[in-house]
């Protein structure tokens, strides 16, 4: 083999590395990327998961227990912000279903304590976000 045909395969090796080692950069590089959304995403739906069951036990103890003190309903407005803000994390749909029910607590905190319709109302929006988790949780990559 001659000379110029050797530093010619070499050059050829030399871009077929360089090629493969950038793709194999820029794969890694995407995947790192899309792992640490997946994680954040996955961290904003556990949160939001204890949030909406904190939420939901104080709406009990407040309609069924008639504790004023441990069922206040101005402490689930904390829950229903966590979870809005959360939602942003997230998809449109679960923004969307934890707008709804921050609309819906809105509407109906006052009348938590003796209103059975203001539980049932907030309590389906309630199912209505941990539905939209579930399906956000099992989209992920």
């Amino acid at each position: 083999m001659k000379l110029s045909e050797k530093i010619r395969l070499y050059q050829l090796s030399l871009i077929a590395s360089m090629l493969f080692a950038f793709i194999g950069f820029a794969y890694n590089a995407w995947r790192l990327e899309v792992s640490e959304q997946n994680n954040n995403i996955r961290t904003a739906c556990f949160e939001m998961l204890k949030e909406l069951a904190q939420l939901e036990q104080l709406m009990y103890i407040a309609h069924y227990d008639q504790n004023k003190i441990e069922g206040s309903p101005r402490k689930g407005w904390i829950s229903v912000g966590l979870i809005n803000d959360f939602s942003y994390l997230t998809n449109g749909e679960l923004q969307k279903s934890a707008t709804r029910l921050k609309a819906t607590w809105s509407e109906n905190w006052q009348s938590i304590d003796a209103s059975t319709q203001a539980v049932d109302l907030v309590v389906q929006d309630i199912d209505n976000v941990r539905t939209e988790i579930k399906q956000q949780l099992n989209r992920l990559e």
